[in-house]
C-alpha cells in the first residue's frame, strides 16, 4: 500500500545527487516544445489524414487536452520533488518498489528502443542527398557525434536540443504563415484551389465516420510521445519550481499553432483525398504551392527531428539508469559520472544499445526490426498511466496531511487524472483493434516477464535494491533544497526534516 511505502525510511541518494543544473529557461522551453514534435506529425499524419480526413484535427485536439490533463499532474509531482529519475522515483513512493522498477526500466527502454529506430531513420533521410554514402556510416556518424555531445555536458545537450527544435519550430511556423497567405492572398500554384471550405467538402469534416476518427486517436496519441521528457530534466533544470510550470503551462497552446494549425492549413491548401499513406503532408502541401525543393527541406526538418529524438534518447537513458543504479537495480558502474558530471557510464551502454540496433536491422528481416520497436509503443502508455496514479496518490497524501501541498496544483483535481487513465485504457483497446498496430500489445508481455524475473532475482540476491524506496516524505519549503532523505519521525507514521 502506498501509506506503507510513505513509511520507509532509509539513507538514500540526494534526488540530483552529483548533477550540474545547466539547463536553463530558454533550453527547458525549447526540450518541451520539440518534445511534442517530432516524425509523427511530418510523417505521420499522412497515414492518419487518409484514414480519417479533416477529422484528424478533432483527434489531436481531444488527445492534445489529455496530454495536457498529463503533464499538469507531472507538474504537480515535479514541485513537490523535482527530480532527476522522475517517474521511477514517482512510482516507489507513491505505489511501491516494484512499479519503480518497471517504471525505471520500461521508459529506460523505451527511449533505447526509439533511439535505434530514430538513428536508423536518419541514416535513410541522408541518403536522399547522398545515396552512395552507406548506411551504416550515417548512422554511427550520427550516434558517435551526439555520444560525445552528451557526454560533454548537460548544458551542450541543452543547446543541441534548442536548435533542433528551432529548425521544426520555423519549419511549421513557416508553412502556417505561407498557407495563410496563399489562403488569403491567392498567389502561387495554389492560389486558385486552397480553400477553407476543404475541411467540409469532399464526404463531410467525417468522410469515413465518426468510428474512423476514434481509430486514430492512438496514431495522435503516439504522434506525442515524449513530451513528458521535460520531466527528466528536473534535477538538471536551473529552477525547476519556475521553468518547469511555465513549459507545462504553454503546451495549450503549442498544440493549438504546431498540430491543430498546421493541419487547419495543410488540409484548406490540398484536400484532403490527395494525401497518401506514407507521404508527408507537409511535402505534399510544399508541392502544391509550387515552393522549389520542397522535398528536401522536409527531409532535412524530419532528420533533425529524427537526430533530435536519438539526442533525448541518449540523455534520458542515461539519467534514468543511473537512477536504477543508485537504487541497486542496475550494475553499480552505470553510478559513475565524468568530470562533467554526467552519467558516463549508463550513457555509454545506452548508445551501445542504440548502436546493436542499427546492426540487428540488417541482420533480421524487418518485420522482427518491427517487434522490436513496437514495444515503444505500450512503454509510453505505462509512464504516461503511472504519472496519473502517482499524482492521485500524491494527492491522497496530501490530503491526509502526510505532504505538503504542490507548488503547481493540476486543474480539475484527481477527476482529470482518472479521465485521462480512461482515455488511455480506450487507446489499448483501440490498439488492439487495430490489425496493423496489435503488435505492441504481444511484444510487451514478454518484457514484462523479463521484469518479472528480474525482479525475483533482485529480491533473493540484493534485497536492500527492492526496499529502499522511500526519500524525505514531507519536504521543508524553506528554499534549503528539496528531495533529501529524512530519518526524523513525526510520531505519526509519517517522515520529516528539513531538506539538506
Amino acid at each position: 500500500m502506498a501509506e506503507q511505502v510513505y513509511d520507509e525510511v532509509v539513507d538514500a541518494k540526494p534526488d540530483e545527487e552529483g548533477y550540474e543544473r545547466g539547463l536553463g529557461s530558454r533550453q527547458i522551453q525549447m526540450i518541451a516544445i520539440g518534445g511534442a514534435i517530432g516524425t509523427g506529425l511530418f510523417l505521420g499524419a499522412g497515414t492518419a489524414i487518409s484514414k480519417s480526413g479533416p477529422s484528424l484535427i478533432l483527434s489531436y485536439a481531444v488527445a492534445g487536452v489529455v496530454i495536457f490533463a498529463i503533464m499538469r499532474a507531472l507538474g504537480e509531482l515535479l514541485t513537490y520533488r523535482p527530480v532527476a529519475g522522475s517517474f521511477s522515483e514517482y512510482a516507489r513512493e507513491f505505489v511501491g518498489p516494484f512499479a519503480g522498477y518497471v517504471t525505471g526500466w520500461t521508459y529506460w527502454l523505451f527511449w533505447v528502443v526509439t533511439g535505434m529506430a530514430e538513428t536508423t531513420a536518419a541514416a535513410v533521410y541522408v541518403k536522399f542527398w547522398a545515396p552512395d554514402i552507406p548506411q551504416w556510416l550515417s548512422a554511427l556518424t550520427f550516434l558517435v557525434i551526439l555520444y560525445g555531445a552528451n557526454l560533454i555536458s548537460v548544458k551542450l545537450f541543452g543547446e543541441i536540443e534548442f536548435w533542433f527544435s528551432m529548425i521544426k519550430v520555423t519549419a511549421i511556423i513557416g508553412m502556417i504563415l505561407i498557407g495563410v497567405g496563399v489562403l488569403t492572398l491567392g498567389f502561387s500554384d495554389a492560389g486558385d484551389t486552397a480553400s477553407i471550405t476543404h475541411l467540409w467538402e469532399n464526404g463531410g469534416f467525417f468522410p469515413k465516420g465518426i468510428g474512423a476518427t476514434v481509430m486514430t486517436l492512438q496514431i495522435v496519441m503516439f504522434a506525442y510521445l515524449g513530451v513528458e521528457l521535460v520531466g527528466v530534466t528536473a534535477g538538471e533544470s536551473e529552477n525547476p519550481q519556475k521553468t518547469l510550470p511555465r513549459a507545462i503551462n504553454t503546451l495549450p497552446w503549442r498544440i493549438a499553432l504546431f498540430y491543430i494549425g498546421a493541419l487547419v492549413v495543410i488540409l484548406s491548401l490540398v484536400p484532403w483525398t490527395e494525401f497518401q499513406p506514407g507521404v508527408s503532408p507537409f511535402v505534399a502541401a510544399f508541392g502544391k504551392i509550387g515552393i522549389p525543393a520542397a522535398a528536401g527541406i522536409i527531409n532535412f526538418v524530419v532528420l533533425t527531428a529524427a537526430l533530435s529524438s536519438c539526442n533525448s534518447g541518449m540523455y534520458s537513458t542515461g539519467r534514468m539508469l543511473r537512477d536504477l543504479a543508485l537504487r541497486g537495480q542496475a550494475p553499480g558502474r552505470l553510478t559513475k559520472l565524468n568530470a562533467s558530471r554526467t552519467p558516463s557510464a549508463a550513457i555509454s551502454l545506452s548508445c551501445v544499445l542504440m548502436g546493436a540496433g542499427v546492426v540487428l536491422n540488417y541482420l533480421v528481416p524487418a518485420k522482427a526490426f518491427e517487434y522490436i520497436t513496437s514495444v515503444a509503443t505500450v512503454c509510453g502508455l505505462w509512464t504516461w498511466a503511472m504519472i496519473l496514479i502517482c499524482q492521485i496518490r500524491y494527492r491522497k497524501a496530501w490530503k491526509g496531511g502526510h505532504l505538503p501541498p504542490p507548488g503547481f496544483k493540476a486543474p480539475g483535481g484527481t477527476w482529470s487524472s482518472w479521465a485521462a487513465l480512461a482515455f488511455l485504457a480506450l487507446v489499448v483497446v483501440l490498439i488492439a483493434l487495430d490489425e496493423s498496430n496489435r503488435i505492441s500489445l504481444y511484444v510487451f508481455p514478454g518484457w514484462a516477464v523479463v521484469l518479472v524475473v528480474g525482479y525475483q532475482v533482485l529480491k533473493r540476491r540484493r534485497p536492500e535494491a527492492v526496499h529502499a524506496v522511500a526519500h524525505d516524505h514531507l519536504h521543508a519549503r524553506n528554499g534549503a533544497g528539496a528531495g533529501a532523505a529524512a530519518k526524523t519521525g513525526n510520531g505519526d507514521g509519517t517522515t520529516g526534516g528539513e531538506g539538506r
